[in-house]
């Protein structure tokens, strides 16, 4: 990966950072380079993982599996008994705000998180 690539997906992870504390999530950071699992682009929210990515071509199939990889690791290294949720939040073109990108998820994670607002 070139440098100018890392850059973009850094930045792009602190704009999602940015956005979950100013909604919430005030631990919301990146996780300490070099761990030996990945268990996601966003760590400080437990319970949920995020997988970001700010890339021209869409590959949600390969996305989503990556980030499934990563809960499980999520489930392994805390040995939590709760669910773990999580989703893929990548650029919307033409848009500027986070808030607008896009979340991507399976759809059983979906209803489970339907299920525990109490829909």
């Amino acid at each position: 990966m070139s440098s100018a690539s890392k850059r973009k997906g850094t930045n792009f992870e602190r704009e999602v950072i940015t956005y979950l504390r100013q909604h919430g999530y005030p631990y919301a950071d990146r996780p300490v380079a070099g761990a030996s699992e990945d268990v996601g682009d966003i760590i400080g929210t437990p319970g949920v993982v995020w997988e970001c990515k700010n890339q021209k071509i869409m590959q949600l199939a390969l996305w989503v599996d990556e980030l499934e990889v990563e809960i499980a690791h999520n489930l392994a290294r805390y040995q939590v008994e709760s669910p773990v949720t999580g989703a893929v939040i990548h650029k919307r073109r033409g848009k500027s705000s986070a808030g607008d990108y896009y979340a991507t998820l399976p759809l059983y994670r979906y209803v489970q998180l339907l299920k525990e607002a109490g829909y």
